[in-house]
């Protein structure tokens, strides 16, 4: 029996965990010496951990027999660098045989982070992004129900769409894009229409995750006069509670900025989620860009234009995945049910050790196509699964 059962279930968010020289392998010969090693921010607890993987670079035959042995209690055993098919793919369908789970988006850990580094030269990161897609479809092309993602900044316009044609001729499932400025410009800049409709001929959707904007606030918020409290994993390098207060307010002011500039007007077939950085900001976001769609309309003719309301645009072309301690139930009740994905974040931690019986526990009482909505359907509609 699988963790997975009784229904189809997609999963929107789960990780490939890379090691060191994951984008160096995928360089061409003549310059694999420039490109650096990836730098880790895992936390103390994984230290160990990383140094032994570096020299062994796969697990042992013990270790990979131990957790296959868990069977569809695969969930409850180690994460990260330890899981089953963190950086394997034959390893990762065999995890995929024990989840059940019949498709799953497969990001990356910390291969973005030279791609979205805006410290780093253009050059340097739309080179990295490019080493980041062949390696992403190399880990996910053996299996379909492996759906890689690709990744691409779009501070420069042209070199975006660059990029993202060579992704899509890769035939990544997906475009993860950072949710910030768009090299000084709004992402709804008329510069970027060609971008937004090449994702659209294509039917391949963008997405945003946690890690495409900065993940902790001004630290001067965190001077209290006291001493700062470990993170979750023990360390200093992740985010803490306080961090958590601002983490919606990058990806909801860009999906706000993206619907109030008309992109999802101008196209209608455009499609796109945001993953890993909650939904409870979801149902109030959507009654403010209505209420601000019925004001700013008398004042801006481009908001007077729109054929629908912001609310029904973002339903019928965005969605977002709650976090595992969210009452995703109540998030319906309070919007709808076609907004919400269902993700497991496989082998991050966050994910936690049962995602489908927490979320289960908040959708009482809803029936049957409203789980079905959330476990398989929306991500169908999203993501163009036949």
């Amino acid at each position: 029996m699988t963790y997975a059962s009784g229904r189809t279930y997609y999963d929107a968010d789960s990780h490939i965990v890379e090691l060191p020289d994951h984008l160096k392998r995928h360089a061409d010969p003549d310059a694999r010496d420039a490109v650096p090693d990836l730098s880790f921010d895992v936390g103390s607890a994984w230290e160990d951990t990383v140094a032994r993987l570096i020299e062994t670079r796969s697990h042992t035959e013990q270790h990979r027999a131990d957790l296959i042995a868990q069977g569809d209690d695969l969930l409850r055993g180690p994460k990260m660098f330890d899981a089953l098919g963190a950086f394997d793919p034959e390893e990762r369908s065999t995890a995929l045989d024990l989840l059940g789970f019949e498709r799953q988006l497969v990001f990356a850990s910390f291969s973005t982070q030279p791609v979205f580094d805006r410290s780093l030269d253009a050059d340097t990161r739309y080179s990295n992004a490019t080493l980041h897609n062949r390696a992403m479809d190399e880990f996910t092309r053996g299996d379909e129900r492996l759906m890689g993602v690709g990744a691409v900044a779009l501070d420069d316009p042209e070199r975006a769409v660059a990029e993202l044609d060579h992704l899509l001729r890769l035939g990544l499932a997906t475009v993860w894009i950072p949710h910030r400025d768009c090299g000084g410009r709004s992402p709804g800049h008329d510069d970027f229409d060609p971008f937004w409709a090449r994702l659209q001929e294509a039917r391949v959707p963008f997405v945003l995750h946690v890690g495409g904007d900065a993940l902790r606030i001004d630290p001067v918020w965190t001077n209290n006069g006291r001493a700062a409290p470990t993170d979750w994993l023990g360390g200093g390098e992740n985010i803490r509670g306080k961090d958590m207060t601002a983490l919606h307010h990058g990806p909801e002011r860009f999906v706000g900025i993206l619907v109030l500039d008309g992109v999802f007007e101008r196209f209608p077939r455009l499609t796109g989620a945001a993953v890993e950085l909650g939904a409870g900001y979801v149902p109030a976001m959507l009654h403010r860009l209505d209420w601000i769609h019925q004001i700013w309309r008398r004042s801006e003719p481009e908001l007077a234009a729109f054929t629908r309301k912001p609310s029904e645009q973002l339903t019928e072309q965005f969605a977002f995945t709650p976090f595992v301690y969210e009452d995703v139930g109540a998030l319906i009740r309070q919007s709808n049910p076609d907004l919400y994905l269902f993700s497991s974040d496989y082998p991050h931690v966050e994910g936690g050790r049962d995602p489908i019986g927490r979320f289960e526990g908040t959708l009482t009482g809803l029936d049957a196509t409203v789980h079905d909505r959330f476990y398989s359907e929306n991500f169908a509609r999203v993501f163009d699964v036949s």
